[in-house]
């Protein structure tokens, strides 16, 4: 029965697991049971010799004796008392059971029997004790076993619902009632058998009846009132009065038999009366439930229990119970009514589960099939059999086990397509034009993920459901992919079937809370009422929307669709209700992918914006830059990179460092001091552009670490700055300072300098005139005078620092340049144990320049040497040419430069000597006049290792024809 939380509050209490084991153990148990009691009744038959024996005296006396038995044939009469069976002596009733127990059916037995004072010896031939067939006795256990399986199974779906529970016991007591039955061993277990068989059928009429009452749940039923309550337990009466009359007539059967019989006669009479009367008025109590109820799905639910119960237990009652219990001779065949009992847990069992039966029309449908299926196998193994009789036995033997058993495995084999085919023929039959359809709907939710179109999908979808299941409108409702379902709304997306646009469904409320749920809502059936507002389904059926269909995908419920009836006014049926939840199953994952591939083309405009952004800002950079994967290879090359460097952005990008940069920036790019992680800074790196011709640019050149999300490491990024010009206005505008200095000097000095110069010069000239040509001091003047002439030169040079003159250069011998030089100072150099060591290209390269300025360079340097080696020393003199140039080298073994002193040397009046030693002016004029000849000049310097100069200059073109044609 259903109990309420005051009177069963333990029941509530309980967890949810706890009562699904405790269902599971006993349905266990009275499975176990069940097959006990199978193999008792298919492995004992009890045998009997037709005499209700008593014990009266101290001896056990034949008190009645049934006609046409054993006993009746050999003549054993009322009063006689048996001795003995064969030989063993009898005292007790059980000494007679004992004896019928060792013999076998059909077997002879001999009675001693002491009649009138006189003892006489009959054989009595025992036979089976009549029962009913083993075959009927299977079926009913079956649907007993199934009866506990449905109810069993309705319990655990729903351990919380009362009804469940009181369900539960009532398939107990249809499953003790058929499955149950004393084999007359009368042994432990089938004492079990017997108890349990008589509890239960004296408890299914008042369950079931008491069931009736209560389900389905009615506010004004006649059971919540205050007289229900009162007199409810009175259902159980008659159950409890049969049953005090069978454990009387069981405890005082032993000593008055025939009360026994007789009262186990008039309890299994009114056990059958019991049953029917309340099969019947539970039948009518829900008819009448019938009549009151007002939801319209609920009504037409209502219906088909009672069909249910009708079909169940009406030929039961007037056909085998009712009859039998007043004494008429059932029908025949009628015993197999009890079979169609277990309609009635079946009926009640579906509408507990979800207050929903499977309509008329799908019971039928169903019906037809499994029943025409059922007789076209038939016909099937009828043909097989008769044909292979045929054919290979001639019609000499039909019944060939072999040819049976390939008729089964063939009947099998064809069991499953021919049901399909019934199927299938049915459903056109009965859907006629829809059932294209309805198939074709099935076939459309399955490709709708091949349309990422979100609003064109969800108008498909709705075109599709209202054509086929003929429904008056339908909307489907989204919820936004930003927010979580109960945090926002379910907002109508498209509809049809409206005049406005319907309502959003808010997360918040109690049907958004199911829908999230997965759970599908009918808001006419009686669960609606029970489980929501009854203001919101008030407020959604004056909106036209009957149903609610979640959409569950795996993010959960993404949307929902909302129908409303049928244009025929009908609910929808059981079948509309699983096509709509197989086709929203479809229709989620369909959605999810809409929704998604919407917010990918969002999120993929929204890239696309930011990498158009960010490629402008490359793009837009004044500054070289290239970034560098973790390998060292180029995955981003800008426009200024590709027009500072020569190599367009197709080609940079995929190749490594190596491949596009000379080994010296490599080098830098790699061997980064501070290490990948923070990157580093080169100024004033020289480099060759790959344009054509090349180009040679003075750049800055900066890296630093490329890094992810995480803060990993992931590559690296090079920007190169383009510093050519600025270095070049920045070495002009020094030199134009540098050459104001020297200008102011160079115009005080030419005055004092020029005027003894010119008497040195007049004087010379006046003694070359007197001196005879033979004459060893002739040489002298001549040298004089020509030493004269540079020391007016170089005088003038100072000058030309400030304001060069525009003097045409041409092809210079380097090699003579260096032997001129050298002349000039070897008095100086070996009065200074300086020794030169001259490895001069045997071919002398030809350099484009000045001669007197390319004389001042060396003589420069040699004096340079000179100084830095004031206890004599080694200068080394190297020329050769190359496909760069002319390169000059002048080494010294000298005391060499500080290395904070390397980047001033060519700073004018900066000297590393002692004071009024050095000027300062002469290393500042060398780098300028290199600089003018288009060279350049670098130094290498260790301190006191020495120091090594570097020139290297534009070949003339005389020299690259003349080293053409010797190549």
């Amino acid at each position: 029965m259903i109990d309420t939380p005051q009177r069963r509050p333990w029941v509530r209490t309980l967890p949810p697991a706890m009562k699904t084991t405790s269902t599971g153990l006993i349905v266990l148990a009275l499975l176990c049971l069940a097959a006990l009691n199978l193999q008792q009744r298919w492995t004992w038959s009890e045998l009997e010799d037709g005499v209700l024996w008593k014990l009266s005296g101290g001896a056990v006396v034949a008190s009645d004796i049934a006609g046409g038995t054993a006993a009746d044939r050999a003549g054993l009469r009322r009063g006689d008392i048996v001795e003995a069976i064969d030989g063993r002596e009898v005292t007790q009733i059980d000494d007679v059971v004992r004896a019928l127990h060792a013999a076998g059916a059909g077997e002879r037995l001999r009675y001693t029997i002491v009649r009138l004072q006189t003892h006489e010896q009959l054989d009595l031939e025992v036979a089976p004790v009549p029962s009913s067939p083993r075959g009927l006795y299977t079926a009913l256990a079956a649907v007993g076993i199934f009866s506990l399986l449905v109810g069993a199974s309705v319990r655990v779906r729903r351990p919380d619902h009362q009804a469940t529970l009181h369900f539960f016991w009532l398939t107990v007591a249809f499953f003790g009632m058929m499955a149950f039955s004393f084999t007359g061993r009368l042994d432990a277990l089938d004492w079990t058998f017997y108890w349990g068989d008589l509890v239960a059928q004296l408890m299914l009429p008042a369950l079931f009846l008491h069931f009736a009452l209560v389900f389905p749940d009615r506010p004004d039923a006649w059971v919540r009132s205050d007289a229900g309550r009162t007199l409810v337990p009175a259902i159980y009466l008659p159950a409890l009065l049969l049953g005090a009359l069978s454990i009387i007539s069981v405890i005082n059967g032993a000593a008055h038999g025939e009360m026994l019989t007789r009262v186990t006669s008039i309890v299994q009479r009114g056990q059958l009366v019991y049953l029917a009367i309340s099969l019947v008025a539970g039948l009518a109590i829900m008819v009448h439930a019938l009549r009151r109820v007002r939801s319209v799905t609920a009504r037409r639910q209502l219906r088909w229990i009672v069909w249910g119960t009708a079909l169940g237990s009406i030929p039961f009652a007037f056909g085998y119970a009712l009859p039998f219990a007043f004494g008429a001779e059932p029908w025949k065949g009628f015993e197999f009514s009890a079979l169609l009992l277990g309609l009635i847990p079946l009926a009640f069992a579906s509408a507990i589960v979800r207050y929903r039966l499977m309509d008329v029309e799908v019971i039928i449908k169903r019906g037809l099939v499994y029943a025409t299926a059922l007789a076209a196998i038939a016909a099937i193994y009828a043909v097989l059999l008769r044909t292979a009789g045929v054919i290979f036995l001639r019609d000499a033997d039909q019944r060939n086990p072999v040819i049976a058993l390939l008729a089964t495995l063939v009947v099998v084999l064809l069991s499953r397509p021919v049901k399909n085919a019934i199927q299938a023929g049915l459903d056109r039959v009965y859907y006629r034009d829809r059932y294209d359809y309805r198939r074709a709907l099935v076939g459309f939710a399955r490709d709708l993920n091949s349309d990422l179109d979100l609003q064109r999908l969800s108008e498909r979808l709705l075109h599709r459901v209202t054509e086929t299941l003929l429904v008056d409108r339908m909307a489907l409702m989204l919820t936004p992919a930003s927010v979580a379902p109960d945090a926002g709304e379910f907002v109508t997306i498209a509809h049809s079937g409206f005049a406005d646009v319907p309502p959003a469904l808010p997360g918040a409320s109690e049907i958004a809370t199911r829908l999230i749920s997965g759970h599908t809502l009918a808001l006419d059936e009686t669960l609606a009422l029970r489980r929501l507002d009854p203001r919101e389904v008030e407020f959604w059926r004056d909106a036209g929307i009957h149903y609610f269909v979640p959409c569950v995908s795996k993010e959960g419920t993404i949307a929902v669709m909302a129908l409303g009836r049928k244009a025929s006014s009908e609910p929808l049926s059981s079948e509309d209700m699983a096509l709509l939840s197989a086709v929203a199953a479809q229709a989620a994952t369909a959605l999810e992918n809409g929704r998604l591939y919407r917010q990918l083309r969002t999120k993929a405009d929204e890239l696309e914006r930011m990498r158009q952004f960010s490629e402008n800002i490359l793009e837009s950079l004044n500054d070289g830059l290239a970034v560098l994967d973790q390998d060292g290879r180029v995955v981003r090359w800008n426009r200024p990179m590709e027009e500072l460097y020569g190599i367009r952005h197709e080609e940079a990008v995929g190749r490594a460092l190596d491949q596009l940069f000379d080994g010296q920036i490599v080098r830098m790019l790699r061997g980064t001091p501070n290490g990948p992680t923070e990157g580093s800074a080169y100024y004033r790196v020289p480099m060759a552009t790959r344009h054509d011709p090349a180009r040679r640019l003075l750049v800055n050149l900066g890296t630093t670490p490329l890094r992810d999300s995480v803060d990993e490491v992931v590559g690296s990024i090079v920007i190169v700055e383009d510093i050519s010009s600025r270095v070049q206005l920045e070495e002009q505008l020094q030199i134009s300072e540098k050459m104001a200095s020297i200008g102011l000097l160079a115009a005080g000095v030419a005055h004092e300098v020029n005027t003894p110069l010119t008497g040195i010069s007049s004087f010379t000239q006046m003694l070359l005139e007197k001196a005879p040509p033979d004459d060893p001091s002739t040489k002298v003047l001549e040298k004089l005078e020509r030493q004269t002439f540079r020391a007016a030169k170089i005088v003038n040079g100072l000058l030309n620092l400030a304001r060069p003159a525009q003097v045409d250069s041409g092809p210079c011998d380097i090699n003579l340049v260096i032997n001129d030089v050298l002349s000039l100072l070897e008095h100086q150099l070996r009065n200074g144990s300086i020794q030169v060591r001259k490895e001069l290209a045997v071919t002398a390269p030809l350099v484009q320049g000045i001669e007197h300025k390319l004389q001042q360079v060396f003589l420069n340097l040699f004096l340079n040497a000179r100084d830095a080696m004031p206890s004599g020393g080694w200068l080394t003199i190297v020329t050769r040419a190359d496909a760069g140039g002319a390169v000059v080298e002048v080494a010294d073994t000298g005391s060499g430069i500080p290395a904070e002193a390397l980047s001033r040397i060519y700073d004018p009046f900066f000297t590393t000597k002692e004071i009024g030693k050095g000027t300062g002016l002469g290393l500042s004029i060398t780098y300028g006049i290199v600089q003018e000849h288009g060279g350049t000049i670098a130094c290498d310097s260790h301190v006191g290792q020495g120091t090594r100069f570097t020139i290297r200059l534009p070949i003339a073109e005389v020299g690259r024809a003349t080293q053409a044609r010797r190549v």
